[in-house]
């Protein structure tokens, strides 16, 4: 069945319509679930991180609680093609944030940033009116107070014409005397009457036109500014908007080049390399499933550094043994708080996985025995044996330091008895004692003959000097002069003595291994991993081979 992505806008699909399939570099993956039942910090964050998908895609149809099982998101949204583990919050493929369609900025409502621009321009279109009925107000004014001079002087004429006679008798002395200049000038005066009242009436046309034209000019000059105020915010906008996706893209570029260089959660990605060489383990699977189990047993306390983080300086400092100066700088912290999560970090470890080592049962073992075993020894073989030293500093204490000198070593050491089956498993791990203890009697003082049963066959060296205990019958083969053999073995050819030696050899390629991966072994322990803890009989040294021995099993084995 076809698979396509819901994100809006992304026409990724799987398949054509044709039934074939389209891109095999595109990956589809289901939107995360919410599970409850298993503590309340998964069930907080696997809700957390459900409501981060819905709101990354944002589409109207989907809820948190109204997923369609069929819906997915294609590889192209992530960072890293396929999301975070759901315990990497800080991740940035925790959720999907590439090519969203809504991760970068929206254009701008032009027309909501337009009102305020239309309001200012109708208050200065009404200001310029409300002057021109001022002014036009004024004029009226003005002119009904010089309507009453012309009425008085109308009324003054009247007056003086007066009587018609005299009226008659003044105008024909007047044409008697043909004064000329008089009549003009009575006619001027009429004349300029009359020309006084049209120049009032001119003037009040002409002040009412010009309080028009500049009205209409305020407004072509408010448009224009209007228009300039918008064409402005509007480049402002624009810019704004290409600066605000230049930094959100550069913010999202030095988010990854951050997350390559620093030892975050996210810093194996999918190299399976990278992985094996700082951790020791196989592969990215088998760190996210240790991880995975170990996260809910983890308190809720904050800290400096993620669950991830803690974990993952841990294992570097086992497996690679780097100076705890060295750790501070890779993972942002002080060298006090690396040495507080590593003590922490391995008493942890130590804890829930401990009890992984453990001899398993016998019809597990017999159905697991290679056939070398089962030609050489039948199907009794239990548990080949062995004991490593791992050297340490000199101790103050006299008697502390006799106890602590190993005569083969020619230094201060602490000494394991180490087993193993015959698939090369380690099934058993003795606490440390001094190097000048002799193997017998840290084999007689440990529990691993309490674990036997009659009949087992233990494959050991020389030294241990195994015998009949508890009416448990155990096997010894003898290096480098081997005698091997049920019980003391009779000696048989060269031949079968060489293939003996062979299996015996079996658990030396385990220690090997084990001192191999993990150098912090290798390495000469302080004094201050020796004592024991407070409140406890094992040292911390004790604890760190043990999760070393632990993580070995983790490992493909080496038989």
């Amino acid at each position: 069945m076809g698979h396509w992505c819901c994100v809006v806008g992304c026409h990724a699909k799987s398949h054509g319509r044709d039934g074939r399939k389209v891109d095999y570099s595109v990956r589809f993956f289901r939107f995360p679930t919410w599970k409850r039942g298993y503590g309340a910090q998964i069930e907080e964050i696997t809700k957390r991180r459900r409501e981060a998908w819905v709101a990354a895609v944002r589409r109207k149809d989907l809820t948190f609680y109204s997923i369609s099982p069929f819906m997915r998101v294609c590889s192209r949204h992530f960072h890293k093609g396929q999301p975070a583990y759901e315990m990497m919050e800080t991740d940035p493929d925790w959720a999907p944030s590439l090519h969203m369609g809504h991760s970068f900025v929206t254009l701008t409502n032009t027309a909501r940033s337009e009102r305020p621009i239309i309001k200012q321009e109708q208050l200065q279109e009404e200001t310029p009116e409300m002057g021109v009925h001022q002014d036009a107000d004024i004029g009226e004014v003005q002119i009904k107070k010089e309507e009453p001079d012309e009425e008085q002087r109308s009324e003054e004429g009247m007056l003086a014409a007066g009587d018609e006679g005299d009226r008659l008798k003044t105008e024909d002395e007047t044409h008697e005397a043909g004064d000329e200049g008089d009549w003009l000038k009575t006619e001027d005066e009429t004349h300029e009457a009359g020309d006084e009242g049209d120049w009032l009436k001119t003037e009040d046309e002409t002040h009412e036109a010009g309080d028009e034209g500049d009205r209409l000019k305020t407004e072509d000059e408010t448009h224009n500014i209007g228009q300039d105020v918008t064409r402005t915010e509007c480049d402002l906008c624009v810019f704004r908007r290409a600066e605000v996706n230049r930094l959100l893209e550069e913010n999202r570029k030095l988010r990854r080049e951050l997350d390559q260089c620093r030892m975050s959660d996210g810093f194996f990605g999918e190299d399976d390399e990278k992985v094996k060489y700082y951790t020791g383990l196989p592969n990215l699977g088998t760190f996210m499933s240790l991880f995975h189990f170990l996260t809910p047993l983890m308190s809720d306390q904050k800290k400096i550094l993620t669950p991830c983080q803690m974990l993952l300086l841990t294992l570097i400092r086992l497996r690679l043994d780097l100076p705890v100066q060295h750790l501070a700088h890779l993972f942002r912290v002080s060298p006090k708080t690396v040495y507080r999560t590593f003590n922490d970090m391995v008493s942890f470890l130590y804890t829930n996985l401990s009890h992984a080592i453990m001899g398993p049962d016998r019809d597990t073992l017999l159905k697991a025995m290679s056939q070398q075993f089962v030609d050489a020894f039948g199907q009794k073989v239990t548990v080949i044996i062995d004991c490593f030293e791992i050297s340490t500093e000199k101790p103050s204490d006299l008697e502390t330091r006799a106890q602590m000198f190993s005569s083969c070593k020619h230094s201060h050491t602490m000494k394991y008895l180490i087993g193993i089956t015959p698939r090369g498993a380690i099934s058993f791990l003795s606490k440390g004692w001094g190097g000048r203890t002799s193997d017998k009697h840290v084999l007689l003082n440990s529990d691993l003959l309490d674990c036997l049963l009659p009949g087992d066959i233990v494959l050991a060296d020389r030294g241990f000097g195994i015998q009949e205990r508890a009416g448990m019958l155990c096997a010894e083969v003898k290096l480098p002069e081997l005698t091997g053999g049920r019980c003391q073995l009779a000696a048989g050819s060269v031949e079968e003595t060489r293939e003996m030696a062979h299996l015996r050899s079996h658990v030396k390629m385990v220690m090997g291994n084990v001192c191999q991966k993990y150098r912090m072994l290798t390495g000469t322990i302080p004094v201050s991993m020796i004592l024991p803890c407070e409140g406890e009989e094992a040292t911390m040294l004790d604890k760190v081979v043990s999760v070393c021995c632990v993580l070995t099993n983790h490992c493909p084995a080496t038989v």
